[in-house]
């Protein structure tokens, strides 16, 4: 059993992340082009799509992924379009049904301390990332 730190919580992800590169290659996206589209439909505001899913994904050819996402058809005016929509629906369905054995049967509590754990890994390990990008500027 692997302990938990970044090498087990490294693994999970990447593991979780062939599971949806399988689902999304039918629809051709990439996982940054479904983080993009998802994000895009969280983005009530009209923000810059590009600028928070640099923010937020920290990819930094976020543009270029915007720009791919548009010329396809999928989003305009920083929101996906009824096409988009319609994409974006059927793959959460398709991600939801695939995944719900990984999720079954797990106690409660397990997924309450673990969300509390990863909430608190995932803002320090954002702290340490602010350090080292003020470091390097």
């Amino acid at each position: 059993m692997t302990a938990f730190g970044p090498q087990l919580i490294g693994a999970t992800e990447k593991t979780l992340n062939a599971v949806l590169r399988r689902l999304l290659a039918d629809a051709a996206l990439t996982e940054p082009q479904w983080v993009a589209l998802r994000l895009a439909a969280q983005n009530d505001t009209g923000a810059n799509l590009a600028t928070i899913v640099g923010e937020r994904a920290h990819f930094a050819n976020a543009a270029a992924i915007v720009a791919e996402l548009t010329h396809r058809g999928l989003i305009a005016d920083e929101t996906p379009t009824p096409a988009g929509h319609e994409l974006l629906t059927e793959l959460q369905s398709r991600v939801a049904i695939a995944t719900a054995p990984i999720w079954a049967d797990l106690d409660p509590h397990d997924v309450a301390a673990t969300e509390r754990v990863l909430e608190r890994v995932g803002r320090r390990a954002g702290q340490v990332l602010a350090a080292l990008s003020a470091s390097v500027a």
